[in-house]
């Protein structure tokens, strides 16, 4: 049995780290099965020795959490704990510098910053890089944080236009003819496109913009044969693009522009055609100032059981990979 006291800055800080009724506090003992005990600002933790070692680093990461943002939720203690205990990601180190990287203010007023370390080297990336693809499972806020970083560049006039798109495919069922024009019948696949920038900027504002010319959401068709200078592009659902349509679309980058491309592998639509996302991940990897950012259940910031159901997924195609390994070998 190992023992360890550490110091926080408050008791305020104790509280809102343990959460209410202890709820984040009970997360961690129960997880790393340790005990904790509050004297003061000074916390007792005792059980195994790597445990214990494990338990202040994650209380010592949610203390930083609470000085930024006065609160730290169940999902945020979730998710230090499993960067703390998986090691492969910087750490403790790297998650200290989550909470204060806020990236732009919506509509509402509410700060949106990387909640985890794969959304912020995604968001770094996108800083940085000209072309960023974001691939991964759903709810790793990919499309989120790119549009966010469209709106700031262009309140800071950075760029001229934000430009969203994305294929116009079904998710496995056939819809039949919609009616209306054709931007009526293109609206509903582009739906999480617009709630997203309504987000952003509020309705007014982006239909001011949109009527303007200056923010337009449009169906991947719709960008052949146009060249996109000093724009913020965004092609959204890239999985269910063709390789054409993927080479295409990559082809129409101008002067002053960024490009992101997000995507799902595990959640293709397309029916026997192949994938432009996978295949430009394959060709684009080595190729200077592209860059290709990956993540993984741990980055998922929807409600626990979406992490729980992308990890099944996840377990259950690698046991399908593995029984066709032994019978191709057998």
């Amino acid at each position: 049995m190992t023992e360890r006291i550490i110091e926080f800055k408050s008791i305020e800080n104790i509280g809102a780290v343990f959460g209410q009724l202890d709820s984040n506090l009970n997360i961690i003992c129960k997880s790393l099965s340790v005990s904790v005990i509050a004297r003061d600002t000074a916390i007792k933790i005792s059980g195994n020795e790597l445990q214990v070692e494990q338990a202040a680093a994650v209380l010592k990461g949610l203390e930083t959490i609470a000085e930024n943002n006065k609160s730290v939720t169940p999902e945020e203690t979730r998710y230090i704990i499993a960067e703390i205990v998986g090691g492969d990601r910087g750490g403790l180190e790297s998650v200290e510098g989550l909470s204060s990287d806020c990236i732009y203010v919506s509509f509402s007023g509410k700060p949106i910053k990387p909640k985890t370390i794969g959304q912020k080297k995604y968001v770094d990336s996108i800083k940085k890089t000209t072309i960023t693809f974001g691939v991964g499972p759903a709810g790793t806020g990919k499309t989120y944080l790119a549009v966010a970083l469209a709106v700031r560049a262009f309140k800071a006039k950075e760029i001229q236009r934000i430009i969203l798109t994305r294929p116009a495919v079904e998710a496995g069922e056939k819809l039949g003819f919609l009616p209306g024009d054709l931007q009526n019948k293109v609206d509903p696949y582009l739906r999480p496109l617009y709630d997203a920038l309504f987000d952003m900027m509020g309705s007014e504002s982006f239909q001011k913009n949109i009527d303007r010319g200056v923010i337009e959401v449009a169906p991947l068709a719709y960008m052949r044969g146009r060249t996109l200078d000093d724009s913020f592009i965004i092609l959204d659902e890239a999985q269910n693009s063709t390789p054409e349509q993927m080479k295409m679309f990559l082809t129409r980058l101008g002067f002053g522009s960024k490009m992101v491309i997000t995507g799902d592998i595990t959640q293709i639509d397309l029916v026997d055609k192949r994938s432009g996302l996978v295949e430009a991940i394959s060709v684009l990897k080595n190729i200077e100032d592209i860059e290709i950012c990956r993540f993984t259940e741990r980055d998922v910031v929807r409600h626990k059981l979406v992490q729980d159901i992308v990890k099944a997924y996840e377990k259950r195609k690698n046991q399908i990979e593995g029984k066709a390994f032994v019978k191709k070998r057998n």
